[in-house]
């Protein structure tokens, strides 16, 4: 088979979808060396590096364009250019950041990561959001297969944008081997490069309101209040849209002083910084898959987290689920997991064993194993 993967997202994102395209990909060029691969990609961001994964059947195209401009001309003026125009003749083209552009010839595969624009609009900046709604529906009637993330997008899919549930997949993520207990040494070497305290809360992820920080901040606040525990909020991400709530609502706490933005952190200090935490805290309002969960649960950091979405589904029992709109709920969470050691051991050990079920291989494995199936059906 001769397939086509939009790179763009992972050139272009350092986070969120991009990490998850990137981690992928790389795990299907290092599991599948029959089939040939072209990864195409919109010319990089200002600032931005391209960094290909390497093997003897992957090939790269560039378009003349930066993604911002061939969003324009495919999905707003609908210009018919077909990509395969660039990559030459395909058996699937796959689109992992939800649009697909046109395509001529082979079988058509988008990714539907989640569906948070639909149904937690509020979230979304407006902008964003009017697009989405738009381009998101035609392109997954347009595609003949969809991926989703988890069971519970796959779901959305099915019920929000009626598409047929032999049409839908679900391919995983994975977690990255890297993700470990890290040693002394560089914890205490993260902890210094970001200015950490011993004890920390910590929370991971780009500063909207689906992360649902504010309510984090309260839930924290809450917290310290009652216990009188010596303890910071890290909140690891950079700035996103909507993102001035977060930032007032840590003003407006009884203790702003314990309340860390490190900014956008990159993977290599990731694990270190996981390791160091008391816990990990992911009151998302909604999440296609929710990653940071299952990467803090291998670096050995109990985690809380929201009981809504796909979470549940990857979290089970190793994670303490919380509603995340009862900032009492969440405070309870925290409270419990720094001050009872049996409810942080039992969250360890679970959890560890919880994102061992997860490998970045083994979605690869899967993912091809479509790519075969849709072909096959085609033919």
């Amino acid at each position: 088979m001769r397939i086509g993967i939009d790179y763009t997202a992972a050139i272009n994102q350092s986070a969120g979808i991009g990490r998850f395209v990137r981690n992928l990909v790389r795990a299907v060029a290092d599991t599948d060396h029959d089939n040939e691969y072209v990864l195409v990609h919109a010319a990089p961001n200002q600032g931005r590096t391209i960094e290909m994964p390497t093997a003897a059947n992957i090939t790269s195209r560039q378009l003349r364009f930066r993604e911002r401009l061939m969003t324009i001309l495919w999905h707003r003026l609908h210009l018919p250019v077909p990509i395969d125009l660039v990559t030459g003749p395909l058996d699937i083209f796959h689109s992992p950041d939800f649009v697909l552009p046109p395509v001529r010839r082979g079988v058509r595969i988008v990714t539907v990561h989640d569906l948070a624009f639909l149904i937690h609009p509020e979230c979304a900046d407006h902008h964003l959001r009017e697009f989405l709604e738009r381009a998101v529906p035609r392109s997954a009637a347009e595609a003949d297969y969809i991926i989703a993330d988890s069971e519970n997008t796959r779901n959305d899919v099915i019920c929000l944008l009626d598409a047929k549930p032999d049409r839908v997949f679900v391919v995983h993520g994975g977690v990255d081997s890297s993700f470990r207990p890290a040693s002394s040494d560089a914890v205490t070497e993260v902890r210094n490069t970001y200015e950490l305290n011993d004890r920390y809360v910590l929370a991971v992820g780009v500063i909207e309101p689906r992360k649902n920080f504010p309510r984090l901040i309260e839930a924290y606040s809450r917290f310290r209040a009652r216990t009188g525990m010596d303890c910071q909020l890290v909140i690891a991400g950079g700035k996103g849209w909507l993102s001035e709530e977060t930032f007032s609502q840590a003003e407006r706490s009884p203790f702003p002083s314990d309340i860390r933005f490190t900014g956008y952190v990159p993977d290599k200090d990731l694990a270190a910084l996981y390791t160091g935490a008391e816990l990990f805290a992911y009151p998302s309002l909604y999440e296609g898959f929710g990653l940071p969960v299952l990467e803090a649960m291998a670096c050995g950091t109990p985690v809380v987290c929201a009981n809504t979405s796909s979470l549940p589904e990857f979290a089970g029992d190793a994670a303490l689920l919380v509603s995340p709109e009862d900032s009492d709920a969440i405070a309870d969470a925290l409270e419990a997991v720094c001050t009872d050691s049996g409810i942080r051991e039992g969250l360890t050990q679970r959890g560890t064993e919880r994102a061992a079920e997860y490998h970045w291989e083994r979605s690869a494995e899967k993912l091809v194993g479509i790519y075969e199936h849709v072909f096959q059906a085609a033919s």
